[in-house]
């Protein structure tokens, strides 16, 4: 069943001739407005809101699975639709509707495109990373089958791909054989309102609801899984806490490892690890903690440790500079080309390299010059330059 929320058409005056044509861009929202955003519901979210400040010119029709309060206060140019369809959304719910609806491109921000559709209809993907591909063992077999099979298969049938780093798409085009001049490298952005330092004041207060000090913790940002290197980031901690003599804002006896995030698949030797090492009460998992804390803990961090084995792109590491905590990155994937100058790289497969730049980190000349160097860094990414890039790839194909 369908439920077509709003078909404002634009009015106005005939467009004028040095106007492009306009066309009607499908977008798959189905992630955009769910509750308890991450990874890439963040991504479609922010990416479709960007669309709705530039893009005054194109007709989008918004593909929701559920009804969306509040869809009035969008551009006239944005049209949105639930299709109620309970399994198989995207294979069948939108699958239909591109057969009924007359679209131009089709766009979709995680992934997978429906494999039968509507003939000669142009299709733009974007992809995040290829992670089971290179850390098969850390991802599910189901996931890693299916992933597998709209890698290999599906994306080469989108006319276009945009993937969210050139580290994604140098994988695309050598791990699952895309052609180079089919994938254009659009970086993310970050939410510029939300993610900035938080004055001391307000830092204390926010910091007391997570029983955490104001620096006197590491943070990890992320979801709790193998994939993000977190037993050797806690191995790697657990050593750098008897290290007599440390550079320390804090006294080593009060340091703290945070973790923020859901728990993942392969998780239990994670959330079982600290006890095993005796640090139990040096390293607490806060879950799921609510987009709007993350400046406040951010802020209050001695760094962001963010070892991970693969990233498609790594969003906590702008965060992080974004609100003026140095970060600690891995010198491999995506991350060097994100946290540019602005970070400090580790050999995330040496417990030794962590520890070490763990230590580094906590010099006053390092964090001075780590912020200083992660807002310049900053600079370079924006939802608003994302959607800009990512519009021309949709009018383009």
């Amino acid at each position: 069943m369908i439920t077509f929320l709003t078909k404002s058409k634009r009015q106005g005056s005939a467009i004028p001739p040095w106007r492009e044509k306009q066309i009607l861009i499908g977008f798959d929202g189905s992630r955009a407005f769910v509750s308890g955003r991450t990874g890439t519901e963040n991504y479609s979210y922010h990416l479709l809101k960007a669309l709705g400040e530039i893009d005054k010119k194109n007709t989008y029709r918004v593909y929701l699975r559920s009804d969306l309060s509040g869809w009035n206060s969008w551009p006239k140019n944005f049209e949105f639709e639930v299709i109620n369809w309970p399994r198989l959304w995207t294979q069948t719910g939108l699958a239909m509707q591109t057969f009924k609806d007359r679209l131009d491109v089709l766009f979709v921000p995680a992934h997978t495109l429906p494999l039968v559709r509507k003939p000669g209809l142009k299709t733009v993907v974007a992809v995040h990373d290829l992670g089971s591909e290179y850390l098969p063992s850390m991802h599910q077999v189901k996931q890693r089958l299916y992933l597998g099979f709209m890698q290999k298969i599906q994306l080469k049938t989108a006319t276009k791909i945009i993937a969210v780093s050139k580290a994604t798409r140098k994988d695309l085009v050598e791990r699952i054989g895309i052609k180079a001049d089919k994938v254009k490298v659009v970086y993310e952005g970050y939410d510029k309102e939300l993610f900035k330092p938080v004055k001391v004041d307000v830092l204390v207060n926010s910091l007391r609801r997570y029983e955490i000090k104001l620096h006197e913790y590491f943070l990890f940002v992320g979801t709790v899984q193998p994939r993000k290197n977190l037993e050797r980031l806690i191995k790697a901690f657990s050593i750098v806490i008897k290290i007599a003599t440390l550079p320390s804002v804090a006294r080593n006896d009060a340091l703290r490892l945070a973790i923020i995030g859901s728990k993942g698949w392969m998780s239990d030797g994670i959330y079982e690890l600290p006890k095993k090492l005796g640090i139990e009460d040096r390293v607490k998992f806060l879950g799921y903690v609510p987009e709007k804390d993350l400046p406040a803990l951010y802020s209050g961090a001695v760094a962001l440790t963010f070892p991970s084995l693969f990233e498609g792109f790594g969003l906590p590491i702008l965060e992080a500079q974004a609100c003026g905590c140095p970060v600690l990155t891995s010198n491999i994937s995506s991350m060097p080309e994100v946290g540019g100058k602005g970070a400090v790289y580790v050999d995330p497969y040496s417990i030794d390299d962590i520890v070490k730049v763990m230590i580094k980190v906590q010099s006053a000349k390092i964090k001075v010059q780590s912020i200083k160097a992660g807002f310049e860094n900053i600079k370079r990414f924006s939802w608003k330059k994302c959607a800009k890039e990512t519009l021309e790839v949709l009018e383009s194909v």
